[in-house]
């Protein structure tokens, strides 16, 4: 083993902890094992930042905006509306969710799928009156099963493509991923749909258990003689703080000021709206000396008032609020809007929720003001678990943006058009035609994913041109010296997909598809079929909340533990290698 071998291979294995770790965000890891390598001379420094202009990390972008087009367009609305009915049985319901999800991720980004319909799921759930956990795993799983149908449903198979062009010299095209990947995905939607959401554990709707949270409304009133007489309002925001209460509004000659209020002077009558606990509105009542509202407004305020509503939401990995508190991002004064309740992996917290910092998949309840529920959730960088507050764009452009986007593929299918100009295309006439505005074109590319390829291509290209993914791909066959191909096969999916249940499938599939190249070459087969087994299984995460952003996402809304993953996703990869392997050797012959 040579010092470079050595050095990227420290490299990959520090990326890899440090992703398994989670305390550093992913592009963050993966951007600093870069400069490392370059600093080390492992990363030849004129490749350096070759990854961010790679076809793959371009097409990755190209897709996030051109979904947000059909998003923007109404596309998918027109789908979901006119498919889900929430008086369908459980078993049907989940069928027909997982179909549109599987058609829709492979097509789109199956992140930008599933934060489409977790909210039409979530609703549907209610109205069934049944918990949002018995479906929002199987949709989880149905959209990531549908991205390996198309060569855009997922980055891992834009990753392979590009590889193999760089290997072999031609890439795959949109629809080779297909007849393996549409068989493991029917065959995956079906278990799904008949007996995985049955293994699911029963529990109850981690949403709803926020609701009653809207109770912990109340008043406290300034009473005659009272020292806050004339103290701005603001000047209570210590002890507020003290006692775990958020200071909502004020109400005057019967009137709600909602809003921050802080430099308003307080009055003998004025009413402060609060969001406390019991205890806690004693504890801030006995340091202010306010007073009980009298008998005319004993009862505690509806938190949906005139003025402000009730909002929830779910907290992404990229969010604002990750590992920090409502109190040090500053909602309050900056969105005048007041963290309510947290619930997590179905887990109510209920004190100093303020104060507590903010996971992923965290279900959160907040009071914004009217009307404004759109762009708080936007700047938290969280995703609505209501479907209201979604924009959409004229109804007259909903076949415009099918019609473009369509003829992208099927110009990219067949050769007329190199697959990133198509989709750059499409990017251009969206925006030309309003479909995307131009302020919101760069927010929909999840920039963290662009930096992640961009870092990651460069290193498993030196990883590959020192000979590292030729000495791993020689240690796997001698491991399965003896045996037939079929079994070779098997061995780099189950390696590969334990690998992308753990660790992110994007850097999975960096190291594993040019080992796939090298044992083909070492066995004197075709590597086709060993790509094609990495591209499945780099997309098949289904045993852990982490192995996937999906199974991320609907942590918090579905109640679900760390353990709860495996019960439906360990069979399911089982299927999913038990009906990939015949298809590829069909497909794609050794």
């Amino acid at each position: 083993m040579t010092i470079d071998q050595i050095i990227l291979f420290s490299l990959f294995a520090l990326v890899f902890g440090f992703l398994l770790w989670g305390k550093f965000r992913y592009d963050i890891v993966a951007f600093s094992a870069l400069m490392i390598g370059v600093v080390l001379g492992v990363v030849p420094t004129k490749d350096a930042f070759s990854g961010f202009g790679h076809p793959a990390t371009l097409v990755v972008a190209l897709v996030l905006v051109v979904s947000a087009g059909l998003v923007r367009s109404g596309a998918v609305f027109l789908i979901t509306r006119t498919l889900v009915d929430a008086s369908r049985g459980l078993g049907s319901h989940i069928a027909l969710m997982g179909a549109v999800g599987g058609v829709l991720s492979a097509f789109m980004n199956n992140v930008a799928a599933l934060a489409l319909l977790m909210p039409v799921d979530v609703q549907t759930a209610r109205k069934a009156g049944r918990s949002p956990g018995l479906s929002l795993m199987p949709l989880s799983f149905a959209t990531i099963l549908g991205g390996m149908v198309t060569l855009i449903g997922t980055p891992p198979n834009i990753i392979i493509a590009t590889i193999r062009q760089d290997s072999l010299g031609e890439p795959f095209k949109m629809f080779d991923f297909a007849p393996v990947g549409g068989i493991a995905a029917i065959a995956g939607l079906t278990f799904v749909a008949l007996i995985g959401w049955r293994l699911i554990p029963a529990r109850g709707d981690a949403t709803t258990e926020l609701e009653d949270m809207s109770e912990y409304i109340a008043e406290l009133t300034v009473a005659e003689g009272s020292k806050l007489i004339g103290t701005r309002l603001g000047a209570l925001q210590d002890e507020a703080d003290r006692a775990d209460v958020a200071l909502i509004g004020l109400i005057r000659d019967g009137k709600r000021r909602y809003g921050r209020s802080q430099n308003t002077l307080l009055k003998v009558d004025d009413a402060l709206v609060l969001e406390a606990t019991p205890d806690a509105l004693d504890e801030f009542r006995a340091a202010t000396g306010l007073a009980v509202a009298d008998a005319k407004r004993e009862e505690q305020l509806k938190a949906g008032g005139d003025g402000v509503e009730i909002i929830e939401v779910v907290v992404t990995e990229n969010s604002r609020l990750v590992d920090r508190t409502a109190q040090s991002v500053g909602l309050s004064w900056r969105q005048s809007t007041v963290l309510m309740g947290i619930s997590r992996q179905g887990r109510k917290i209920t004190h100093q929720i303020r104060k507590t910092p903010i996971r992923t998949g965290d279900i959160l309840l907040l009071l914004v003001p009217r009307d404004t529920g759109p762009e708080v959730t936007g700047w938290l960088g969280c995703l609505p678990l209501a479907e209201r507050g979604l924009a959409v764009t004229a109804d007259d452009k909903v076949w415009l943006a099918i019609g473009l986007f369509a003829a992208a593929v099927l110009a990219a299918s067949v050769g007329l058009l190199y697959l990133p100009v198509a989709l750059g295309l499409v990017v251009v006439a969206y925006v030309l035609s309003k479909i995307v505005p131009l302020a919101e074109l760069y927010t929909h590319i999840e920039w963290p994913v662009v930096v992640l390829l961009g870092s990651m291509i460069p290193l498993g290209a030196a990883l590959e041109s020192s000979g590292g993914t030729e000495l791993i791909s020689g240690w796997l066959v001698a491991l399965t010296a003896g045996l037939p191909a079929w079994a070779v096969l098997t061995v780099l999916m189950v390696v590969t997909m334990s690998l992308s249940d753990v660790l992110n499938n994007t850097a999975t599939t960096i190291v594993a598809a040019p080992v796939g190249i090298q044992m083909a070459q070492a066995l004197d087969v075709s590597p086709d079929p060993f790509l094609m087994a990495v591209a499945v299984a780099a997309s098949s995460a289904f045993l852990t909340p982490i192995g996937h952003k999906n199974n991320t996402l609907i942590l918090g809304p579905g109640g679900y533990r760390f353990g709860d993953y495996w019960r439906i996703g360990l069979p399911l990869e089982v299927i999913v290698i038990a009906v990939s392997i015949p298809a590829i050797l069909v497909f794609w012959p050794l």
